[in-house]
């Protein structure tokens, strides 16, 4: 888990196999992408949520609705399974991963395992994409956290492919989260964009061969509006979504009690233990609440495209 701008990784909450969590965004339509919203004036409202006891917005006009629902679909291997959809803009976003971890020194790999789909259901286009490694640094002394890897993202129908490239810090010199990459058309390995800069910072995207008239944008995602997402107060949700369910350990940890939390979190992976053995004495398959399984991955039981 990171911690807020500075990229330090805290202590982790482990997932329980059916786990679930939702939550929204509330976006207002006429907004423009590069200013600040009013609900990120401060690093607090930047990271802080808020509550909504129905998850809805008082006033739905003017703003587009993005939902937001995750479940832990396995615990061997650990799968979180996890869907987003925008109905106005008529687009949804369907993924499952799982991770590998290596020690490397004073280096920790995460390797994310599996994908996700964007579908545009207007035009009927699916774009399928994989994702990055992570990396925590200097875990002895003061770490720090990037990442690494090549990334692709494909849409058969269209024939469009992006590769980008999530640079790894050298040990001397070079740039921190340095990325780069280019969109082509694969049918004809035509190249019509190149992309560099710094994820979490300025990225540039240069046209070329024609396309838009070979002109160069850029954006900065340090700039981008922040949108405070809504999530259902502790009380009104289910025993297995995950606020509720680690109640007690968030409650220790934000009371600086760590003995106190790795009890409350022993207790939950001991209680999920023994339903699992329980369930193998039983021969009872288990069963999950909001994805099926659909050859190597997880889709959700709902996509926006399967109801249009």
């Amino acid at each position: 888990m990171l911690g807020g701008k500075v990229l330090l990784p805290k202590k982790p909450y482990n997932p329980i196999i059916g786990e679930v969590f939702h939550c929204s965004w509330d976006i207002p339509i006429t907004q423009p992408c590069n200013s600040q919203s009013e609900t990120a004036t401060s690093s607090n409202s930047q990271s802080e949520t808020s509550s909504s006891p129905n998850n809805q917005s008082e006033d739905k006009a003017g703003y587009h609705r993005v939902v937001f629902t995750a479940e832990q679909v396995s615990h061997h291997p650990p799968v979180s399974a996890f869907y987003a959809e925008c109905k106005e803009k008529n687009v949804c976003m369907n993924a499952h991963i799982w991770t590998k971890s290596k020690f490397m020194g004073m280096s920790i790999g995460v390797v994310n395992v599996g994908e996700g789909v964007v579908y545009d259901v207007t035009h009927g286009e699916e774009y399928s994409f994989t994702l990055p490694s992570a990396y925590a640094r200097s875990i002895l002394t003061v770490p720090w956290v990037e990442l690494g890897g090549k990334i692709n993202i494909t849409c058969a129908k269209t024939g469009w492919q992006a590769g980008i490239t999530f640079h790894t810090k050298p040990f001397y010199g070079g740039k921190l989260h340095h990325i780069s990459g280019e969109v082509k058309h694969q049918p004809t390995n035509r190249v019509i964009c190149k992309i560099q800069g710094e994820w979490n910072g300025s990225i540039e995207f240069t046209y070329c061969n024609g396309y838009r008239g070979n002109d160069t944008k850029v954006i900065d995602t340090a700039k981008l509006s922040k949108i405070r997402k809504k999530v259902r107060p502790i009380n009104m949700q289910g025993d297995f979504e995950s606020r509720k369910l680690w109640q007690n350990v968030t409650a220790a940890l934000k009371s600086n009690d760590i003995e106190r939390a790795t009890e409350h979190k022993r207790f939950l992976e001991e209680r999920q233990r023994t339903e699992e053995r329980q369930r193998e004495e039983h021969r009872i398959a288990w069963r999950t609440k909001l994805f099926r399984r659909k050859g190597e991955g997880w889709v959700n039981n709902n996509l926006l495209e399967a109801s249009q």
